[in-house]
C-alpha cells in the first residue's frame, strides 16, 4: 500500500529499521596486547597507581577512560578523552582534550567495535514497533478512496441529540 508520496509502508518500515542498524550496538571488546592504530575508539582501565598519578589533571576517582587513542608508544598512550568513568558509577564528559596515560598505569584495555547482531536484533525491535503503529493505529490507508464517503466504508450511526429540556415533567403545573 502506498503513503500520501507513492511510497510503499513497508519501505519506510525497512528504512526505519536499516537506519538502526546503521545507528548500530557497539561493545568493547578487550585488546589482550595488541595495540590498535591511531584514530581507533578505545576504553582503559585505569589502575590504583594510575589514579594517583592522574588524579590532578583528571580526578582522583577516575576507573575507565574512554576516547580516540591519537598515538601509542611502548610506555604510554596519547587519549583524546570523551568520557571517564568514575569510582562511584558517574560519569564526565570530555571534548576531546588530550591526555598522556602510561601504559604501566593501564590495567586493561578495550576496543570499540560494531556488534552485528545486536544490531540486528535492535533493528528487528525498531522495524516491529513501527509496523505495529502503522496497523493499530490504521496508518495504512486501507480505507474507503470514494470522495462522496470520506469517512470511509464503516458503520453509519445516527444519535438523537440529549437536552435537557425534553426530560421536565411539565404534568400539573399548569391549571
Amino acid at each position: 500500500m502506498a503513503g500520501r508520496h507513492g511510497v510503499p509502508k513497508i519501505r519506510i518500515i525497512g528504512i526505519v529499521a536499516v537506519a538502526a542498524m546503521l545507528g548500530g550496538c557497539y561493545t568493547m571488546r578487550p585488546t589482550g596486547r595488541v595495540v590498535p592504530g591511531a584514530g581507533t575508539r578505545m576504553a582503559f582501565d585505569v589502575t590504583d597507581a594510575g589514579r594517583v598519578a592522574l588524579g590532578p589533571t583528571m580526578g582522583p576517582e577516575i576507573t575507565r577512560i574512554e576516547g580516540r587513542l591519537v598515538g601509542a608508544e611502548e610506555s604510554e598512550y596519547l587519549i583524546a578523552v570523551s568520557t571517564v568513568r568514575l569510582m562511584r558509577g558517574g560519569t564526565q564528559v570530555w571534548r576531546g582534550e588530550q591526555v598522556r596515560v602510561r601504559s604501566e598505569h593501564v590495567a586493561s584495555s578495550y576496543i570499540r567495535s560494531f556488534d552485528k547482531t545486536r544490531s540486528i536484533v535492535l533493528g528487528a525491535g525498531i522495524a516491529a514497533s513501527v509496523a505495529a503503529v502503522f496497523i493499530t493505529r490504521s496508518l495504512l490507508g486501507s480505507g474507503d478512496d470514494n470522495p462522496d464517503n470520506p469517512g470511509g466504508g464503516g458503520e453509519v450511526r445516527i444519535v438523537a441529540p440529549q437536552s435537557p429540556f425534553w426530560r421536565l415533567n411539565f404534568r400539573g403545573a399548569f391549571p
